[in-house]
This record gives C-alpha cells, sequence and structure tokens, in this order.
C-alpha cells in the first residue's frame, strides 16, 4: 500500500530532518517516550524467550534499552535511518551488553531471512511510503512464529492542524496522511502476518499558542517531508492566518490541543520460513554483539 503521489516521502527530507533534531529530540518527545513505554508494557502479556530482537526506528534508543533490560538474554538490535539519532543512541546505552547499531531504512531491512524472533517498531511506520513493503521485509526477517509488535499514528492524528491548514489552504499538503487501523491490519494479512490484532487510543497534548506546537514538531523532526509541501518560506501573514484557523479548537480553559491517534498492533509470522527472492543484490549485515 504506497501513498498518493502528493503525500509520497521525501526520504533524504525525512533523514536530514532528523539529523538535525537527534540532540535535542528527547527533551521534547514527551509523547513519543509514552506511546513507547506503553508499547514494551504490552509485552509482559506475551510469553516469548526471543534470541534476537530488532526495533525499526529506534531514534534515540529508548526502545531497545527497554527491550534489552526486558530481554536480559536476547541480543538487541536498533534500526534507524538517521546516523545522528543513532549516535544518540549510542550514547545513552553504556558499554555493558548493549545493543546493535544499524542505520538502514524500514522499507529496505539489510538482515537475512528468518534472523529475529521479535520485531518492534514504536511510532516509525508512518516514515514508510509503502506499508506492504516494509510488512513483507518484517515477515521476512521474523523466524517462524516471531512475533512484530508496534505502534503508529491514525488519521485522525493532528486533525486540528490538518483542519486549520484546510481553510487557509485548501489545495496544500501540509500535514501527513496517517492510515487507518484497518488498511494496516489488511496490509499485515497481505504480507502474510497470522492472527493481526489491533487497537487504538487517542492522546492529546495540549499548548499555550500555536508557534509551541509547531516548535515541537520541528524538534522532534516532525517536520512536513512530504512531496506535494509547498516550497520556499511560508509567509508571515499565512502564519497569522493559521494561527486565526487553529482559535476554533481553544478550549474553556484556555489551552490548544494536539490530537494523536496512536496504534498499537501485533501478528505473528507462521510457522513456515519465507524465503526472499533468489538473486538478490542486497548485501546483509551480519547480527553479533559490539565489541
Amino acid at each position: 500500500m504506497a501513498l498518493d503521489e502528493p503525500y509520497r516521502l521525501d526520504k533524504r527530507r525525512v533523514r536530514a530532518t532528523f539529523e538535525r533534531a537527534a540532540s535535542g529530540y528527547d527533551r521534547t518527545a514527551v509523547l513519543q517516550h509514552e506511546v513507547c513505554d506503553r508499547l514494551l508494557e504490552r509485552l509482559d502479556l506475551v510469553r516469548l524467550s526471543p534470541a534476537r530482537v530488532l526495533d525499526i526506528g529506534t531514534g534515540t534508543g529508548r526502545a531497545a534499552r527497554g527491550l534489552r533490560s526486558h530481554y536480559k538474554r536476547s541480543l538487541v538490535c536498533g534500526l534507524d535511518l538517521s546516523e545522528a539519532m543513532l549516535h544518540q543512541a549510542r550514547r545513552a546505552a553504556g558499554w555493558w551488553r548493549r545493543p546493535v547499531w544499524v542505520a538502514g531504512d524500514a522499507e529496505r531491512l539489510p538482515f537475512a531471512d528468518g534472523v529475529f524472533d521479535l520485531v518492534v517498531s514504536s511510532l516509525a511506520l508512518q516514515w514508510c511510503d509503502d506499508l506492504d513493503r516494509t510488512f513483507a521485509g518484517v515477515r521476512r526477517a521474523l523466524a517462524p512464529g516471531g512475533l512484530f509488535q508496534f505502534s503508529t499514528f491514525g488519521p485522525d492524528t493532528l486533525r486540528e492542524l490538518r483542519e486549520a491548514w484546510r481553510r487557509v489552504d485548501p489545495e496544500g499538503t501540509h500535514v501527513n496522511r496517517f492510515l487507518d487501523m484497518h488498511d494496516i491490519g489488511d496490509a499485515l494479512v497481505r504480507a502474510g502476518f497470522a492472527d493481526p490484532v489491533m487497537d487504538m487510543e487517542m492522546m492529546t497534548v495540549t499548548y499555550a499558542e500555536l508557534g509551541q506546537l509547531m516548535h515541537d514538531l520541528r524538534a522532534i523532526g516532525a517536520s512536513n517531508a512530504n512531496a506535494g509541501r509547498p516550497r520556499g518560506l511560508t509567509p508571515r501573514s499565512r502564519l497569522q492566518a493559521l494561527e486565526a484557523a487553529y482559535e476554533v479548537f481553544r478550549r474553556e480553559d484556555g489551552s490548544l490541543p494536539a490530537s494523536y491517534e496512536v496504534i498499537y498492533g501485533h501478528a505473528w509470522a507462521p510457522n513456515v520460513p519465507v524465503v526472499g527472492p533468489a538473486g538478490r543484490p542486497e548485501r546483509f549485515i551480519p547480527i553479533k554483539p559490539e565489541s
């Protein structure tokens, strides 16, 4: 399932915005940290003793460190598109039995078939253009009987900002498009996963002014990376119009809400190995502890 052309992501821009955001990411990513922790808590309900674990979109490594603590005998690998994010992850991981860090794209996983028993991804799948391709790669990298557990954003995420922009610039592409959880579940089935389970919760972050929300989005690297985004600087007059349009959402307590539809899902790899097509030109990374 690929995104429509105006919403196709410019991966170079995605990487660049996360590179810039890496050093200050953890100071701003309060919601992202909360969702990550809630995702990891769900693993307490699963009886699993994985030998190798992959964290896709590890960022500064919060989930990878949590997985390393949860599965003390496991080898944990954290993959991210941004080298600067991985630098922060290395700094925070310490020296003893630290995870393996790999720079790579979630849509082109650089791992051999069936190497992981558990794959986790917290709020990274929304940065993938083609979910079918992404899930097929995860399915290939999972061993038979392995578990894929993830969180991502649904279509009501930043609905206030999207509506305000629609009033100011109806034809513009200003906010990412997020897939419905039923579409995500269908993509899991198409990729060959078994027993997919999806659920959703709404979370709200409040601000005194719209400028604070815009600052936080930039600070975590969540800038507009859509192919159809407007080019150049946004005129001050248009930003003022956006602020006025957002005011309709101001609450009685004086705060401005920013809504996030958080989707959680998990699915299992059937007890049948998946072998990728013969003759692939990719070179795969051996997974072993860092020295």
